[in-house]
């Protein structure tokens, strides 16, 4: 795993905003930056000249900005590129943390820089930042066809997982909460040890009963 000279100092928690999409297997991303704001007593407040519900945290030392883009998915880019550009933060300062068909639920994984699986939100980041270089925080969420579901991806990911499978995925938040100081201090060899575990459960979790 390779290791940014600086740790991360801006996290975006991906997904739609919006009471019809609360829950869903798309706003994986939003679930943690909740949790993680509630567990530093942080509150999120309105930036409309950042398309972002913002707050600061303390992790590891130092504050980090933490934010849900306000756009739809296939726009967080927006949200990403304005606070990084406005805070002077480096792409491999950056954290974003989002849902990923190609991990079963109950499976997550760190990385740095990457493709974008089709998925509309890292894409944009990509586009808007110039770069796929900044580090990436997979909650498994599973494959409709893994999962032996006859829905769409489209639908999929925009519906409500199984209580299994949702107990899975909130499993991964709070392991992945207890690793984001060492994120913020830039050892990333720590968090990602504390990560493992879960990168190899990748067997299916409730398979066929996606549920809504």
């Amino acid at each position: 795993m390779a290791v940014a000279e600086k740790g991360i100092s801006l996290i975006a928690g991906l997904g739609n905003i919006g009471t019809e999409y609360e829950g869903t297997r798309h706003n994986s991303g939003f679930l943690f930056a909740d949790l993680l704001a509630e567990k530093c007593g942080a509150r999120f407040s309105e930036e409309k000249k950042f398309n972002a519900f913002v707050t600061r945290v303390r992790l590891g030392g130092k504050e980090v900005w933490l934010i849900k883009p306000t756009t739809y998915m296939n726009r967080s880019g927006l949200a990403v590129q304005a606070v990084a550009q406005y805070y002077h933060i480096t792409p491999g300062e950056i954290l974003v943390a989002h849902d990923e068909l190609d991990l079963m639920p109950g499976s997550m994984k760190l990385k740095l820089g990457g493709g974008n699986a089709g998925h509309n939100g890292l894409k944009d980041i990509t586009q808007k930042l110039g770069t796929p270089d900044f580090w990436r925080l997979r909650f498994g969420t599973g494959h409709p066809r893994t999962l032996g579901l006859a829905q769409q991806v489209a639908d999929f990911v925009l519906s409500r997982p199984s209580v299994e499978q949702r107990e899975a995925i909130g499993e991964c938040v709070e392991a992945a909460i207890g690793c984001v100081e060492f994120l913020a201090q830039g050892d990333f060899q720590k968090a990602e040890r504390r990560i493992a575990p879960f990168a190899r459960k990748n067997s299916p979790a409730g398979a066929g009963k996606g549920g809504k």
